[in-house]
């Protein structure tokens, strides 16, 4: 410990502390407005459970350089040569989604989002609760299968991409409607953003997680899927059986009553709520549908 808090000091005395001009104010500035908007975006991405895995890996580094640990600095060092390429690949989704997004928008909206019109709807109303459970009861009775995927923090939008654009408010009828045998759209998940039907038909990443019981077929494994890589709340309605299950944080619970699910629904509303608004700086508000 003594050998650790001498090193400490010796960096510390050895720091070069220039003088502040605005230039480097200004510079400064940019440079944090850019790290901001970086961060705001990829926090409704995928790539944010990955950027802090890298973030954790750093820490690892700057310990290790602390203490002098030679045998896991040599290792680093000559990971660092393949470190970029890896990253360009790793994120490469989400890179060519925000590209394609600056190109298809002004340079001045890109870069000054503020709020112009309204206040974006942070969660779904009750309403919403009680047509999601009709429209669930209603085809559980009658055993036609349902994947119903509600959005939170981290879009969907990659997976919005595969299916067929609705757009539609949500109603019981039109769930039912969607996931009638023999219909165009009766095949593939429903995506729910707010108090909106984005999309249906939408394909979803099946879980290889081994531990399912092999009775539960594609609709149970690809509800699991997306709750394994996003954070969204998904109900699934059993063909076979009629049994409704939920999963939402890489946990599939099965044989759920309506008054489960509507407890579930809930907390998934109160914890959207929480999470989009929770923020202390509303300054830049900005469009967060885009």
């Amino acid at each position: 410990m003594t050998a650790i808090l001498e090193q400490i000091r010796n960096i510390l005395s050895s720091l070069y502390i220039p003088k502040i001009q605005v230039n480097d104010v200004i510079e400064i500035a940019i440079i944090a407005f850019l790290l901001y908007m970086f961060m705001a975006w990829i926090q409704k991405t995928r790539a944010y459970t990955l950027l802090k895995g890298i973030l954790i890996v750093g820490l690892f580094i700057i310990i290790a350089w602390v203490m002098q640990l030679s045998a896991i600095l040599w290792i680093f060092q000559n990971l660092a040569s393949i470190a970029l390429i890896a990253l360009v690949i790793i994120f490469q989704p989400e890179l060519r989604r925000a590209l394609e997004s600056l190109g298809g928008r002004s340079f001045l909206r890109s870069i000054l989002p503020f709020e112009t019109s309204h206040d974006v709807k942070e969660r779904f109303s009750d309403a919403v609760i009680n047509e999601i459970i009709r429209a669930v009861n209603e085809m559980s009775e009658v055993r036609t299968g349902a994947l119903i995927v509600i959005e939170q923090n981290i879009f969907l939008t990659e997976f919005v991409e595969t299916g067929i654009a609705l757009d539609s408010k949500i109603s019981s009828q039109l769930l039912i409607n969607i996931f009638e045998h023999n219909t165009p759209l009766h095949d593939g998940a429903v995506i729910v953003r707010d108090e909106r039907i984005l999309a249906a038909t939408c394909y979803l990443p099946l879980s290889e997680n081994d531990s399912i019981n092999k009775k539960y077929g594609t609709r149970h494994r690809a509800g699991l899927g997306i709750s394994e890589v996003s954070d969204a709340f998904t109900i699934i309605v059993s063909e076979e059986t009629g049994r409704v299950s939920y999963s939402f944080m890489g946990k599939l619970v099965t044989g759920v009553t309506p008054s489960e699910l509507r407890e579930q629904l809930h907390y998934v509303q109160k914890r959207t709520l929480k999470d989009r608004t929770g923020s202390k700086f509303r300054i830049w508000k900005g469009r967060e549908k885009e």
